[in-house]
């Protein structure tokens, strides 16, 4: 998360300054870094051939929806818990209009010791999350994580599909 996407959202100047004061102490522990940008193109091949199997074309990574994942991952790390609402009471869709995402969306998240292979398989299996994934609306997708900071085994996935 940057201090530009903080700033977008409507808080006061006093609480601005408290949430970068608490972002910035728990920067050392679990905000995104970057370690898990970039997933998205180690999931293509496996995103194609999920959607392949229902005859629907691949995805194609998209650096903004992989930003939005890296948010909502960081966030999940920073809180230790999965959640669709981040803690200043952004829900889904107000976070996706927020990176400037327009169109459906859905969100995957996870968390969880396992590797890319295992949190499709997981998701694959799983009725809700299957469904995202194989929406003919979407074309796009971003993927991320980030580790827990206090177990790095320990990680929260987000998955972000758009058109």
């Amino acid at each position: 998360m940057t201090v530009a996407k903080i700033e977008t959202h409507p808080i006061s100047n006093l609480n601005r300054r408290m949430l970068l004061k608490g972002v910035a102490a728990c920067s050392t522990v679990s905000l995104p870094t970057g370690e898990g940008a970039g997933v998205s193109s180690s999931a293509t091949s496996t995103l194609a051939n999920i959607r392949a199997s229902a005859g629907l074309t691949p995805l194609v990574p998209d650096r903004q929806l992989e930003q939005a994942a890296l948010q909502q991952a960081g966030y999940m790390a920073q809180r230790r818990r999965m959640s669709h609402t981040t803690g200043w009471g952004k829900d889904f869709a107000s976070r996706v209009k927020g990176n400037g995402i327009a169109g459906a969306a859905a969100e995957n998240i996870a968390e969880g010791r396992f590797d890319l292979e295992k949190l499709f398989d997981i998701w694959v299996h799983s009725s809700g999350h299957r469904r995202n994934m194989l929406d003919p609306r979407f074309t796009r997708f971003g993927l991320a994580y980030v580790r827990d900071g206090s177990d790095g085994n320990l990680r929260y996935w987000s998955l972000v599909l758009g058109k």
